[in-house]
């Protein structure tokens, strides 16, 4: 019985890492990271939206996804991006989608391919392993809360933990698209300010204010559900 079980779990991590390869492929055949790592393809990306909003959107939200899933980028490069390439408004709605999409798709690896790989680097962090392990009894919506709000924590590997635990899915994604939209805000916001033609400081006291709003309220997260830094 064992030995099936290990079988089972190597099995699952080859298929993984056959999925993995076989993005990778793609993406060197294709170069989709290229873009936006590329002045000249964020510029054909910019040109693209003025004609072509959804192909632009695609293409933006399948990178995104990969990324969220595969590379390991932080969380703010995402909607710095979103903000350059389509505005506050647009910017704000496709990266909150895409990096939802991403996240629970790096969710349902962690919980069927990466279960045991995971689990040994979440106890590195010692808030998450904190938040996630100490049987402490606090309800799903606020660790998603405290998680997703307090920059504590990496973007990637938590997308990876909560495979680990006992949430459900669709309470997952639900409160990862509704808690991750602070942020995803006065990030993209503020991008938005770079690249505006004009009211440049308007974008950035929106995305100023919210984001004095969001620190002060992860703030108080933090002390009061995490306190002083666990040993």
């Amino acid at each position: 019985m064992l030995k099936k079980i290990i079988a089972l779990k190597n099995k699952k991590v080859i298929i993984f890492i056959i999925i993995i390869f076989f993005i990778l492929l793609l993406n060197h055949h294709y170069g989709w990271s290229d873009y936006l790592g590329n002045t000249h393809n964020l510029d054909f990306l910019k040109e693209m939206v003025q004609n072509n909003l959804l192909q632009a959107a695609l293409i933006y939200m399948i990178i995104t996804v990969i990324s969220c899933v595969v590379l390991a980028l932080p969380g703010i490069t995402f909607a710095v991006f979103a903000g350059i390439l389509f505005g506050p408004w647009f910017g704000i709605i496709f990266c909150l989608f895409a990096t939802t999409m991403g996240a629970s798709i790096a969710f349902l690896v962690g919980r069927f391919f990466l279960k045991d790989a995971i689990k040994p680097l979440i106890e590195k962090n010692k808030y998450l392993k904190k938040l996630l392990f100490d049987e402490s009894g606090k309800s799903d919506m606020i660790l998603l809360m405290i998680t997703r709000l307090v920059p504590l924590f990496p973007y990637n590997l938590q997308n990876f933990a909560y495979g680990i635990t006992d949430i459900g899915f669709w309470k997952y994604t639900n409160y990862t698209f509704l808690f991750m939209l602070p942020g995803v805000t006065f990030i993209t916001i503020g991008a938005a300010g770079i690249t505006a033609q004009s009211n440049k400081w308007v974008y950035f006291t929106i995305s100023g204010v919210l984001f004095v709003a969001v620190f002060l309220f992860g703030y108080i997260l933090q002390r009061k559900y995490l306190g002083s830094a666990p040993k």
